[in-house]
């Protein structure tokens, strides 16, 4: 649905972004991540065709954003950081006149119906935008971006100022959103990035430090590195491995070769190990059919995923960006 290739764009001798090349497939949901200044908003606007790029190209369903602009256009449902409501507009009369720019004159009503429905403000419709709270305005954004059916949204900070529970009703609709629509997403918040993201493109000072499925991007702080949990019940070695669970475990594990011990707690007749896989392979096969020799029973083995804010600090920094 997007693909860029050394997408650049320059304002005079400062360089905002620089060859970027990255693509998202069709019916994802991508996170776009990176400190302040590293180039965020000015790539969105570049794709939503409202900056040119300096070079390089970009293309929106295989339209190319500058030379097929308005074709590429129609593509697009656009919601940018502050989104420019008329606040003395009425929430449907708003959308009825943002439905007739963007050339919706047959079944229009309907439109704007499907729009308020999707985007949770059908009961406000009848109010003053002006009056609204931050959260209902950035959904009348939303509703705004989706009252033409685009097959893309391209999402700039949506959920910024919005209070905790607001954020939660934000990112069930865009899960819902999901289902019939790619989602292009810029945050800095982590969290809404693992909630609802497949993908994610990370960039830091005008590049691209990571792009690629979430997990394989989790995956490169450690190289391909995973902790894994292992939970036992001892059973007759109840007594041994409540006592002392962590020696008990390093004993078992050090008899594993490519893993090492991260940890190990009791927790009533359930012991938790935590064990790191250091290379591709077998090795955690081969300690739980080192447990079930031993006659530990194993209740269950679940990886842990990095944490992605620890991938994000690594790759860019804590600091941000002018």
């Amino acid at each position: 649905m997007i693909e860029t290739h050394q997408l650049t764009r320059r304002f005079g001798s400062r360089t905002a972004v620089e060859a970027l090349t990255f693509s998202i497939p069709k019916g994802s949901i991508v996170g776009f991540l990176g400190p302040n200044g590293a180039g965020k908003s000015t790539t969105l606007k570049m794709l939503a065709g409202f900056l040119p790029p300096t070079s390089g190209s970009a293309r929106i369903g295989g339209l190319d954003v500058v030379t097929d602009s308005l074709a590429a256009r129609r593509l697009i449902g656009y919601m940018p950081e502050s989104v420019p409501l008329h606040p003395e507009m009425r929430v449907r009369e708003y959308l009825r006149f943002r439905a007739e720019i963007k050339g919706i004159t047959r079944q229009r009503d309907a439109a704007v119906d499907r729009a308020l429905e999707l985007a949770d403000v059908a009961d406000v419709a009848p109010r003053l935008i002006g009056e609204l709270s931050k959260g209902y305005k950035q959904r009348v954004g939303l509703a705004d971006a989706l009252v033409a059916r685009p097959p893309l949204l391209i999402l700039d900070e949506p959920t910024e100022g919005l209070d905790p529970n607001q954020i939660l009703r934000f990112r069930d609709m865009l899960k819902r959103l999901g289902a019939e629509h790619t989602i292009f997403l810029s945050t800095h918040i982590m969290q809404e990035v693992e909630a609802v993201c497949e993908r994610v493109v990370i960039i830091h000072k005008g590049h691209i430090a990571a792009n690629g499925p979430l997990e394989e991007v989790r995956a490169q702080l450690t190289g391909g590195e995973r902790d894994v949990v292992v939970k036992l019940h001892p059973r007759a070695h109840h007594d041994a491995w409540t006592s002392d669970p962590a020696a008990a475990a390093r004993a078992l594990v050090d008899e594993v070769e490519g893993l090492s011990l991260r940890g190990a707690t009791a927790e009533g007749e359930v012991v938790s190990v935590v064990v790191r896989s250091l290379e591709r392979g077998d090795a955690v096969e081969a300690l739980v059919a080192k447990c079930v020799h031993a006659g530990l029973g194993v209740r269950a083995v679940s990886p842990q995923a990095g944490s992605l804010e620890r991938v994000f600090h690594a790759l860019t920094g804590a600091e941000g960006e002018a």
